[in-house]
């Protein structure tokens, strides 16, 4: 049987075979039983010899699809199809989402999980190519495959009172799950043009005016996001861009979300927005930036730079400001680290403040989720003011960027901040970035920031990773 790369995929195996005979027989008897509830959900699950997950998902029909991976977490998540999907269009709050999906995780098994995210800034839809992701989007995948250290589960997820009418499509598909494909991952398509939005010189025009904001004291912090565009000489799998992708970015949050027919988020963030299990919840502050160095002399004075550097601090403690004021007042007990660390990560190293707190009973995970999104480390602070500044001054659609994206279960959440991300559609690619600028920030010093952040993308995309390569890249393909 061939994959969508048209390689050749292993022939069915007596494990393959079992396999779908037995979800076969677990779906007929729970959809058989139904008790009409429309909120209840049901599980069918087999175990399966060990599988990885970006591989059976490229097998797949195409229909939505999920991938996720926390960032030091054995665990990982492939999932396709929709048993059930909390959707809105733009405008819409998080409050629709709650009234959606509250029925839904009252109830269900502790295994329940709704894959997603939500736009960066939920009022406005500015360009078409994010209208398929919505406001919000959460998937109940219909095939579910996670893989631990230990073992690998594939679930079939299940709203008996409506499933029931669509019981032989649902065994049709069971009968149509392919074992994983064999062979390389695939190539990726060679860049043919780049362009920014903003401009450089847009670009420096954005930053002297939110200095000039900062010195009125309007102002204290105002991320700012560029666009990065590149077309491509064919098209460009999205599966095979995360599947190099987490290879070159460890310690990250690996995801891709891809409605059906529509283009696929990715990305690789290393900024936890908030974990729960039951009531413990951890969060962090991450702001503040430096490279690697290219021996441990240079690799330790960038360390240094960046534990001592009064601009970078400033721009940190913001984020911490921000965190406890939004997450205290939800917590019985809250514990912020006394001061900054290091994030080191395979391209850079960041400040990072780590959370840990215990809820308050009754509150829930869409209750955190509302109080911490946007952070200052996306957004910038004070809040509303920051939001009106990125609104008026960015021209381009952030969509995802910058927004939650991550799963909610009934007592169990895991959330990332949707940073260092793309936007996979056809032959184009999309990348996404922001800078925090504060009193001291430099237009130069910020675009290079940017251009580095986004290199986890562009090493593994042979793409251009500095704004000299880009403008000699531009000039080539002129």
């Amino acid at each position: 049987m061939p994959d969508m790369h048209g390689k050749v995929v292993s022939g069915e195996t007596c494990a393959h075979k079992h396999m779908r005979h037995q979800l076969t027989q677990q779906v007929h008897a729970l959809l058989t039983r139904s008790n009409g509830d429309p909120t209840a959900i049901a599980q069918a699950s087999v175990a399966l010899p060990r599988t990885d997950p970006l591989r059976w998902l490229k097998a797949q029909a195409n229909q939505a699809r999920m991938y996720w991976k926390g960032r030091r977490e054995d665990c990982r998540i492939a999932g396709f199809g929709e048993a059930d999907a909390a959707f809105a269009r733009a405008p819409a709050s998080l409050a629709h989402l709650t009234r959606q999906l509250r029925p839904m995780l009252s109830r269900c098994a502790d295994s329940i999980r709704y894959y997603g995210g939500m736009r960066f800034e939920q009022e406005t839809l500015r360009d078409t190519k994010w209208e398929r992701f919505g406001a919000y989007w959460f998937m109940l995948p219909r095939f579910e495959l996670r893989t631990s250290a230990d073992s690998t589960t594939l679930y079939c997820n299940l709203i008996p009172a409506r499933d029931c009418a669509r019981k032989d499509k649902i065994l049709a598909m069971i009968a149509a799950l392919a074992p994983p494909a064999e062979g390389a991952s695939g190539t990726l398509p060679t860049s043919v043009r780049r362009w920014n939005t903003p401009s450089e010189a847009e670009w420096h025009a954005m930053i002297e005016w939110t200095l000039e904001a900062l010195e009125d004291h309007a102002l204290n912090k105002v991320v700012l996001a560029r666009e990065a565009s590149f077309s491509f000489a064919e098209p460009l799998h999205p599966l095979v861009l995360l599947e190099q992708l987490a290879a070159g970015t460890p310690y990250c949050f690996h995801y891709l979300f891809q409605p059906r027919h529509g283009p696929a988020f990715v990305g690789a963030s290393p900024e936890r927005l908030f974990s729960r299990q039951h009531r413990a919840i951890e969060s962090e502050a991450v702001a503040g930036t430096r490279p690697l160095g290219t021996s441990k002399t240079d690799d330790a004075r960038l360390l240094d730079e960046l534990l001592h550097s009064e601009k970078e601090r400033r721009e940190h403690e913001y984020v911490r400001i921000s965190l406890r004021e939004e997450l205290e007042p939800l917590s019985e007990s809250f514990q912020l680290d006394p001061e900054p660390s290091e994030m080191k990560l395979s391209h850079g190293r960041h400040l990072v403040s780590r959370i840990h707190a215990a809820l308050r009973p009754g509150i829930t995970s869409l209750d955190v989720l509302g109080a911490l999104h946007p952070t200052p480390a996306v957004g910038g602070y004070p809040t509303k003011l920051a939001l009106q500044a990125i609104s008026d001054l960015e021209t381009f659609d952030r969509g995802w960027y910058a927004g939650p994206v991550g799963w909610i279960g009934p007592d169990q959440a895991d959330f990332a901040v949707a940073i260092r991300s793309g936007l996979v559609a056809g032959r184009q690619l999309s990348l996404y970035s922001g800078a925090g600028i504060v009193a001291g920030s430099t237009p130069w010093s910020e675009w290079e920031e940017i251009e580095h952040k986004i290199q986890g993308f562009t090493s593994v995309l042979g793409l251009p990773s500095s704004g000299v390569q880009a403008a000699l890249m531009r000039h080539v393909h002129a």
